[in-house]
């Protein structure tokens, strides 16, 4: 297995991974994806890992980092292997990703190990079914106070769609006694703020302590039709977070569907798969791994940068790739750790796409579609249909 020279470290790191973490991991940052978008940074990573794999060849790729064992993964089959073997051998509350969930969801699945994530992922994979909530009425409520909006100003903005799409998800999640709880969500994003820093950032725990105390309130009513019915306060508190976090990037999957004209869950698939929102998985492996004649050490970290993998299928909308089994091709992740909450996130943001949809006549995006897109950009001018 080859270990990339000092210089090719610091273009992986130049090129793919800062980039991505300056965008922001946690919550997306307005200045930049501005500046992402201006750059199309996403297509000098995907230039950059194709020019590692053509220098080094398609094992994982050792970065020379002081003190860490850390991997670029650039094989289909090596990416299944990882996520096929997850969370034993190959962890995925790594140690970086433990750091940023610590400062809003530390005890979420996402954040444990051992029996206690297994527990954790039994309770959100039951929890979060579909038919534990009435998305559509949900749905079609909100999306058409938001036709109504966007017919009256002629055009379709992020921050209309996301004051929509949140409205919704706290109906969803917590109950139409939250709907316009925005305070709720406006905190819990500031605790995202933060945890973009991981390790850097101080602790705002005054601002936890509001948030849980705010959720906690909404949790208690238990309102029926949402999913904060399906257990008690105390085994919902420590989850819903995550539950949000990932609302949030279904938000911006949706926008950007629109965007292109996707419909349903396969515009939904097309949008992630176009502009992943979680570009980079993480694997941590728990014991010393034999790949492809080498011996990497336990606490190896494996990088699967998405979007190279992603983009080899094209940059153009391609709603007959799914449903899909290639190894790859993960919007949702994988294996044991595939998203729980992946068919009510389609369910909800099919719904909104498709009501959205048939109701305004919005521009389409041609092909061949950019490899950054920022969201918080899109101005869509619209009219009813």
């Amino acid at each position: 297995m080859a270990v990339a020279s000092r210089l090719d470290t610091g273009r992986a790191f130049a090129k793919v991974l800062l980039p991505t973490l300056a965008k922001g991991v946690i919550v997306r940052r307005r200045s930049a994806m501005a500046m992402a978008e201006w750059t199309q940074a996403d297509a000098a990573a995907v230039d950059t890992m194709t020019s590692l794999r053509d220098r080094y060849g398609p094992e994982p790729l050792r970065l020379r980092v002081t003190g860490r064992s850390v991997a670029l993964v650039f094989d289909a089959d090596d990416v299944a292997r990882l996520l096929d073997g997850s969370p034993e051998p190959f962890a995925l509350a790594t140690t970086e990703k433990r750091a940023a969930l610590n400062y809003f969801q530390p005890h979420g699945v996402l954040a444990s190990r051992g029996e206690e994530r297994e527990r954790r992922r039994r309770f959100n994979e039951k929890a979060l079914r579909p038919g534990n909530v009435d998305v559509g009425s949900v749905v079609r409520d909100e999306a058409d106070l938001l036709v109504r909006h966007v017919t009256s100003t002629g055009v379709l903005t992020w921050d209309s769609f996301a004051q929509t799409w949140w409205r919704a998800v706290r109906r969803i999640v917590l109950g139409s006694g939250a709907r316009a709880d925005e305070a709720l969500t406006d905190e819990l994003k500031v605790l995202r703020q933060n945890a973009n820093w991981a390790f850097l950032h101080p602790r705002r725990h005054g601002v936890r302590q509001r948030f849980e105390r705010r959720l906690r309130d909404h949790l208690e009513r238990g309102e029926t039709g949402s999913l904060a019915a399906v257990a008690t306060p105390d085994e919902l508190v420590g989850q819903v977070p995550h539950w949000l976090f990932a609302f949030d990037a279904a938000g911006i999957v949706t926008m950007r569907a629109l965007a292109i004209g996707g419909s349903g869950a396969a515009g939904v698939l097309e949008s992630a798969r176009l502009w992943p929102t979680t570009p980079v998985i993480l694997r941590e492996s728990t014991l010393a791994t034999r790949w492809h004649g080498t011996w990497l050490p336990e606490k190896t970290t494996f990088v699967v940068f998405t979007p190279y993998f992603h983009r080899q299928f094209g940059d153009a909308y391609r709603p007959d790739l799914w449903p899909n089994s290639e190894p790859a091709l993960v919007p949702f992740s994988g294996g044991p750790g595939v998203c729980p909450g992946r068919d009510l996130v389609l369910v909800s943001a099919g719904l909104m796409l498709d009501t959205l949809r048939e109701h305004l006549d919005v521009p389409v995006l041609r092909p061949p579609l950019p490899a950054t897109l920022n969201h918080f950009a899109l101005r869509l001018p619209a009219a009813r249909r």
